[in-house]
């Protein structure tokens, strides 16, 4: 199984769009995106500075932008992507890329999101003097009460071995003075304490914006950050991306959401290299590919190939399945019986795993046309529990 992984803020760097804009089609498409989220991406993409790039205004667009046209250089065809990537995931604002790229959102609404997204952080940021700093090595539960001693957050639970801590600049100060033991704490070069609630000013800008927003159920799986819950319900994709703002990052959730699923394969797309260095260490026997030149476009489509497989949604419309949230097992809750009503939002199961249960909810409703799980059955994330028929009776 194959999952296509967006990059976060932090991954660009000077001109990696450079080589990009030979591929036909692909400055049009910059230029486009440009215009909808009033930025030179252009330029920002090959010729500005790192320090320019760094703006979190600047940054978060950029990164969305290169996503999804890069997506759209792999494959020209978007269709052929949902008949092979088996899932989506991305890091903080990547979750925008992966949202768009599997047709949540509209590239143009993903870009207008984001934009305001970006000015809506950097405005948080500068009423105080915050950051953020990784930490990487040590005991895990040292670390945790390191942070809390300091009363610094966890802002992003990268796996292995790598914690991201935010708060003021004088808690993080106090954090390189006593750290954790057997531990590197390694000031990051951000505008503020993302993901934390010094981002909270930011989020009712982004939900009034989302409630304009129509969205469509996503044509393959995508992992959430809050907790690598799988998810098929377009509305509570977006509602999750705009809550994300202020919450810590679960990267390593996502991940472990691969490993239970049995992704093979994890392609990384431009700015590559972040999240693929993290599956290495963290998803042995997984493959990488990070993709960040067009050079690459050819070995990126065999990886595609040697990975793909059909999605678990494709040739059913997402809306007549509830599939697990996790892996675990499940525990039946709704109405077995053919042709039973579903009430919209009603839990239809329980999936206990070891960490913790997670509902099974049944997003649009309906009636029950078969059970495809006994009560008691192991689940993976994703497995379809119960199709539903949108509409009417069981016919």
């Amino acid at each position: 199984m194959l999952v296509i992984a967006c990059p976060g803020q932090g991954s660009q760097k000077p001109g990696f769009l450079a080589p990009w804009l030979e591929v036909p089609g692909f400055a049009d498409r910059l230029h486009w995106l440009s215009v909808v989220s009033g930025l030179d991406l252009e330029a920002h993409g090959t010729t500005s500075d790192a320090e320019t790039i760094r703006d979190t205004a600047v940054a978060q667009p950029l990164l969305v932008a290169s996503g999804l046209l890069s997506l759209l250089a792999l494959f020209p065809r978007p269709d052929d992507a949902f008949s092979l990537v088996g899932m989506a995931a991305g890091h903080s604002v990547g979750e925008i890329t992966a949202a768009a790229a599997a047709g949540v959102v509209s590239a143009e609404q993903a870009m207008v999101l984001v934009r305001e997204r970006g000015r809506g952080m950097a405005a948080a940021s500068a009423t105080a003097p915050t950051g953020m700093s990784a930490v990487v090595g040590g005991d895990p539960d040292d670390v945790a009460a390191t942070l809390a001693r300091h009363g610094l957050v966890a802002a992003n639970a990268n796996g292995a071995g790598q914690v991201v801590a935010a708060g003021t600049t004088e808690q993080l100060a106090a954090l390189r003075a006593d750290g954790p033991a057997r531990a590197r704490v390694i000031p990051l070069s951000v505008a503020g304490a993302f993901h934390t609630e010094h981002m909270a000013p930011a989020v009712p800008e982004l939900e009034r914006l989302a409630r304009a927003i129509t969205t469509h159920d996503p044509r393959v799986l995508l992992a959430s950050n809050a907790d690598g819950t799988l998810l098929h319900d377009g509305a509570q994709v977006l509602r999750r991306i705009v809550a994300q703002v202020a919450r810590p990052v679960r990267w390593d959730l996502c991940q472990q959401t691969f490993a239970d699923r049995g992704v093979t394969g994890l392609l990384e797309v431009p700015p590559a290299g972040t999240l693929t260095g993290l599956a290495k260490r963290s998803l042995p026997g997984v493959e990488t590919f990070a993709l960040t030149s067009p050079d690459q476009l050819d070995d990126a489509r065999a990886f595609v190939a040697r990975h793909g497989e059909p999605s678990t949604v494709e040739g059913a419309p997402p809306w007549r399945l509830v599939v697990a949230p996790a892996k675990g097992v499940v525990h039946v809750q709704g109405p077995r019986e053919e042709g039973a009503a579903v009430e919209p939002g009603a839990v239809v199961a329980r999936v206990e795993g070891l960490r913790d249960g997670h509902d099974a909810t049944a997003p649009h409703g309906g009636c029950v046309l078969e059970w495809l799980v006994e009560d008691g059955d192991p689940v993976a994330p994703g497995q379809p529990l119960v199709r539903l028929h949108p509409v009417g009776g069981a016919a």
